[in-house]
């Protein structure tokens, strides 16, 4: 999840890890993978807290929703910022940066359980600024670090392990948020279930800041003319292929995160499950789960199979559980919304990877035009809890599968355009 620009590209693309071998390049992608796991841990506890906080605070699933809307609107409104300040001061001392900006939000969680609702939305908009800023750092450093025609396949191997982080995100929240829901009574005594662990979250963030200042990275330079690639075109935006990637960006997160956001409720409806939230979030960790299994298993595929067709495939099967969730019911319902996680699993690293195919000097402005796209899973889910509270949770999943059918159009289309080239 890159940067965006135009004459200010936001952490232009890198173009080089300079004075490395493959071993050093190997060491470096570790470390940045250590970042993928911790933004996905951070991440998935959104889907936790969402419903606990609309039980505390007695709110609509519309204004349950704004939780997103703050979380990912930071993509949209940080990326800019985010990227100046990389290009200023380099990628490690501005993913050192996010770290630190991620646990100042963690921090603000302490004081948000005793201020009310809307100190817990400025605490979320704080902690993604954060992991914006590490966004912006790591997509393009991943990108650099071995050849590029395999860039797909380490952006699938990276995002295996911020899966991991998502999988482990609802078992660790439902064990030390939502379980003690109820043990002391009154709003505030739930409210302040999430002071230990979000403490918890600022220091460890804290710490990996202080082992990544000091780690031996690489030095990666920016290149504003990679190649000529994109020579004869005004910007990015002249490039279709990239605007339709941005679009289908803006769609999987939005649909990704909805469904996750979704989930502990759905399961919660007795003709589906009829789960406690407690037990739900056991379930959520399945659905991250599929998509952390999936890319494991797309690191692999995609070095041989056609990045598009695969996406398609993977789109249309999203398509067919979705609406096997929204019209049916029981175990059926129930384990069709969680196998999407598995379809999942390929689609962001691949979208990204193939937008920015061929762009030449212009991947940059590119990959800062899709890290804003992000701004999808603030936008979905705000229009799934609309209409959630008109038409109710299960029908409202037919939003999140609209959003597929534009995927595999994207799948599709790429897989012909990238034979043509």
């Amino acid at each position: 999840m890159a940067n965006m620009a135009h004459n200010t590209a936001p952490a232009a693309v890198p173009a080089a890890a300079e004075g490395t071998q493959n071993g050093s390049n190997t060491s470096a992608l570790v470390i940045v993978t250590l970042l993928f796991f911790m933004w996905g841990l951070i991440t998935s506890l959104n889907d936790i807290l969402i419903p606990h906080l609309k039980a505390i605070y007695t709110l609509s699933y519309f204004q349950a929703m704004l939780v997103q809307l703050c979380f990912f609107g930071a993509y949209f409104i940080v990326s800019l910022p985010a990227g100046a300040l990389i290009r200023r001061i380099g990628y490690q001392k501005g993913a050192v940066a996010g770290l630190l900006i991620a646990a100042g939000g963690c921090v603000l969680f302490y004081p948000a359980s005793s201020g009310g609702y809307g100190l817990f939305l400025l605490a979320f908009f704080v902690l993604a600024s954060g992991i914006t800023v590490l966004q912006v750092a790591a997509n393009p450093y991943v990108t650099v670090l071995g050849p590029p025609r395999t860039a797909s396949s380490r952006l699938n191997l990276t995002q295996a392990f911020n899966s991991l982080g998502t999988t482990i995100g609802p078992k660790f929240g439902g064990l030390l948020i939502l379980s003690t829901v109820g043990a002391a009574s009154g709003v505030a005594a739930d409210a302040a279930t999430v002071r230990g662990p979000y403490l918890a979250l600022a220091g460890a963030l804290a710490l990996l800041a202080v082992l990544f200042y000091f780690a031996r990275l690489p030095r990666i330079a920016d290149c504003d003319d990679v190649s000529l690639a994109g020579e004869g075109h005004g910007s990015a935006w002249a490039h279709r292929h990239l605007v339709l990637g941005a679009i289908g960006i803006f769609l999987y997160v939005g649909a990704e995160v909805s469904i996750g956001s979704f989930l502990i409720n759905f399961l919660g409806e007795a003709h589906i499950a009829g789960l406690s939230h407690a037990d739900a979030a056991n379930y959520v960790s399945v659905y991250w789960g599929g998509a952390m299994v999936g890319r494991f298993i797309g690191f692999a595929v995609m070095r041989v199979a056609s990045p598009g067709k695969t996406l398609a495939v993977n789109a249309l099967v999203a398509i067919a559980l979705v609406l096997a969730a929204a019209f049916g019911k029981g175990s059926v319902a129930m384990w069709a919304i969680l196998a999407v996680g598995l379809c999942n699993s390929i689609m962001f690293p691949t979208i990204f990877s193939m937008a920015l195919h061929g762009l030449g000097k212009y991947t940059g402005q590119g990959s800062g035009i899709l890290c804003m796209a992000i701004v999808g899973g603030a936008l979905v889910p705000f229009a799934q809890g609309a209409l959630a509270d008109a038409i109710g949770v299960q029908a409202s999943f037919m939003l999140p599968a609209a959003c597929y059918a534009f995927i595999l159009y994207f799948g599709a289309k790429y897989s012909a355009m990238y034979a043509a080239r």
